[in-house]
């Protein structure tokens, strides 16, 4: 059993920017959601059978009460807002594993997924499919990875992660902290770069280690930006891996395509839950 976790948010993005290339700045309604929901089919379509995806449903979470300049929604174009409650409502009806988060953020589900299945012997390898930093803390050897590239298909394993920040991936909240994450909105420690923060971490190990010496009273700033970079794993998604099993289409997904007047994605939805399309799983290229 091979599992697929999809940054829901990430994609919704993804597909509502590229659309503009061709729209010319005239948003569909609903275009980005149509995007994001004939990419979770393409990868069905490709042999994927399990299968959860993350939201952010409010685009604020606990964070935001440790640092005043963590990411909000602020900032966010109302027309791509209003995608992520129909993205979420399409998703349910598809009869895919869905996981609107309120208190805790999307990567937070998605480390939390990771975990619950990691759990189950049944399972062979589990995918987190975004590029986003702070899930490389979640990837394990070469059963949980991180696939960051959709493109090229490349996958990054444990080795990748050391490969590309220098540290295992148990350390990556302790290195964000130090380098900082400009799309989560803290800025690390001054003077600390990337190369610098490896070396620090392979020396002392976790940031709770470092002798004083080391930050002096930068410390206490940056054990506040590890506990940001830190990922929960403590989010309630689901119990049995059969929760996450696509077993097609719901009698909601009709009315839904209806709705968003996307009657390809029942069509194509319905060819896939009769194995009509189905192809031969693609291979992944680790990155190591």
């Amino acid at each position: 059993m091979i599992v697929h976790l999809v940054d829901g948010t990430y994609e919704l993005f993804r597909h509502f920017y590229g659309l503009r290339r061709f729209t010319k700045g005239k948003d569909r309604p609903f275009g980005a959601v149509v995007g994001v929901l004939n990419t979770v089919m393409q990868m069905i379509d490709g042999g994927a059978t399990h299968i959860g995806v993350a939201t952010d449903h409010i685009i604020k979470s606990f964070r935001n009460k440790l640092w005043k300049d963590y990411k909000t929604g602020e900032g966010v174009e109302q027309a791509l807002l209003a995608q992520f409650k129909p993205l979420e409502d399409g998703l349910a009806a598809m009869g895919v594993a869905v996981w609107p988060m309120v208190e805790l953020e999307a990567d937070d589900a998605l480390a939390s997924a990771a975990i619950i299945a990691a759990k189950d012997r049944r399972v062979k390898q589990i995918f987190i499919w975004t590029p986003d930093k702070d899930l490389a803390q979640s990837v394990r050897g070469d059963r949980v990875v991180q696939a960051f590239d959709r493109k090229s298909s490349a996958v990054r394993n444990a080795d990748g992660v050391v490969a590309k920040f220098g540290v295992l991936p148990r350390l990556i909240p302790d290195y964000l902290a130090l380098v900082g994450d400009s799309a989560d909105g803290y800025p690390g420690i001054a003077g600390v770069g990337p190369k610098g923060a490896a070396a620090l971490l392979n020396r002392y190990g976790k940031l709770e280690r470092f002798p004083r010496s080391v930050l002096g009273e930068r410390l206490a700033l940056a054990l506040l930006f590890k506990k940001l970079a830190t990922l929960r794993t403590d989010a309630p998604l689901f119990r049995k891996m059969d929760a996450l099993k696509w077993h097609g289409p719901t009698k909601r997904f009709g009315a839904f395509c209806e709705r968003i007047a996307a009657p390809n994605l029942l069509i194509r939805a319905t060819k896939l839950s009769m194995g009509v399309t189905r192809a031969k799983p693609r291979k992944r290229r680790p990155e190591a």
